[in-house]
């Protein structure tokens, strides 16, 4: 268990300084991720942005069932 919690915190880790410096700058600006502003109101549904994002944890844990 505090194997896979180090490996979870890395990838946190990662991720939180990639968003930090700007290289994940794009995501959520894809064409198909609707932003809707009126007023006061803003709405935001990233539809692409969601559905790369699934593809890519998909293809992650077929990765980790395959070679564990």
């Amino acid at each position: 268990m505090g194997k896979w919690l180090v490996i979870a915190g890395s990838i946190l880790i990662v991720v939180g300084l990639l968003v930090s410096s700007g290289a994940l700058s794009w995501f959520g600006k894809l064409p198909g991720d609707i932003r809707i502003e009126r007023g006061n109101l803003t709405i935001f549904l990233p539809i692409t942005s969601m559905l790369l994002t699934s593809i890519a944890l998909s293809l992650l844990a077929q990765l980790v069932k395959r070679f564990w």
